[in-house]
C-alpha cells in the first residue's frame, strides 16, 4: 500500500476514529484534525507515533487556516468532519441549516482550496471527500444533511474533472447509515424498525482503505443502499413510493415540535 502524509478533519471519534487507527500505519504523518482536543489525543495515542491533532473549528477561518499552516508536504486529505440534525425542516432553525451546510459543504471545500498547492506539488496525491447514500437519495427528516451531502457530491464530481489533467485524484466516498454519536436515539431506533442496516465505524474504516488501494471516482457502501441510491436517479417515483410507505414510522419517532 501506498505511504501516506495525510490530513483527516473530524478525527475524534465515529468514522474518524476509526479511520485514524486504520490509516496511521500506512502513513509517514498523519494530522488529526477536531474540534475536541481531549478525543484528539485519545486517538492520535491510539493511532501511534505518525498522529499528531490539531483542535480547530472548520466553521471559522481562524480553524481552516490553521489546517493549511500545520499541513506538510500533504498528498492526502480526507474531507470527514461532519454534521446532521435529524429533524423536519420547519423545526431546524438557520443555525442549524447553516452549521450543517458549513460543516458538509463550505468547509471541504474551503479546505481543498487551501490544500490544492501543496497536493499539486506531490507526483500523486488524492482528496476524498466522505458523503453519504443520501447524498444520492433524499429522505424525510434529513432535508438539510441530505441537500449537503448531494451539494458535495457535486462539489468531488466537478472538482475531479477540474483537476482530471494533474496530480491529484478526487475520490468521493458513501457510506450508508452508520453507528456514531451522530445518529441519536430515535434514528437509531426508527432504523431498527424498519430493518436498515447500520455499519460499524470500524467497517467503513476498512472500505475507505480499500478505496484507496484501487481508486475509483466514487464508492458506495451497502446492500440495497447502493441499489435504491442508483434506482433514485432513473426511477424516482418508485423510491418516492417507497418512502411514502415509511413515513409513518418516520412520523413516530419524529413526532413534530409544538410552538
Amino acid at each position: 500500500m501506498r505511504r501516506y502524509r495525510a490530513v483527516l478533519t473530524g478525527a475524534s471519534g465515529g468514522i474518524g476514529r476509526a479511520l485514524a487507527l486504520a490509516l496511521a500505519p500506512h502513513c509517514d504523518a498523519l494530522l488529526l484534525v477536531g474540534r475536541d482536543q481531549a478525543r484528539l489525543a485519545q486517538t492520535a495515542a491510539a493511532a501511534g507515533p505518525a498522529a499528531r491533532t490539531l483542535a480547530a473549528d472548520l466553521g471559522t477561518r481562524q480553524g481552516l487556516d490553521a489546517v493549511a499552516m500545520h499541513a506538510e508536504k500533504t498528498n492526502l486529505l480526507i474531507n470527514n468532519a461532519g454534521a446532521g440534525d435529524f429533524a423536519w425542516l420547519a423545526d431546524q432553525s438557520d443555525a442549524t441549516l447553516e452549521r450543517i451546510v458549513q460543516t458538509n459543504v463550505l468547509a471541504p471545500m474551503q479546505l481543498a482550496r487551501r490544500l490544492l498547492p501543496l497536493l499539486e506539488r506531490e507526483p500523486e496525491a488524492w482528496i476524498v471527500n466522505v458523503g453519504s447514500i443520501m447524498g444520492y437519495l433524499g429522505y424525510p427528516g434529513q432535508a438539510a444533511y441530505c441537500a449537503s451531502k448531494f451539494a458535495l457530491r457535486g462539489f468531488s464530481e466537478a472538482l475531479r474533472r477540474e483537476l482530471a489533467a494533474g496530480p491529484v485524484r478526487v475520490l468521493h466516498f458513501a457510506p450508508r447509515a452508520t453507528r456514531t454519536a451522530m445518529n441519536g436515539a430515535g434514528l437509531c431506533a426508527l432504523n431498527d424498525e424498519l430493518g436498515v442496516a447500520m455499519d460499524d465505524p470500524a467497517l467503513v474504516a476498512h472500505e475507505l482503505l480499500r478505496l484507496l488501494r484501487r481508486p475509483a471516482r466514487e464508492r458506495l457502501l451497502g446492500m440495497p443502499e447502493k441499489l435504491f441510491a442508483r434506482l433514485n436517479q432513473i426511477l424516482p417515483g418508485m423510491v418516492d413510493r417507497g418512502l411514502r410507505r415509511q413515513l409513518s414510522a418516520i412520523q413516530r419517532y419524529l413526532p413534530r415540535r409544538t410552538s
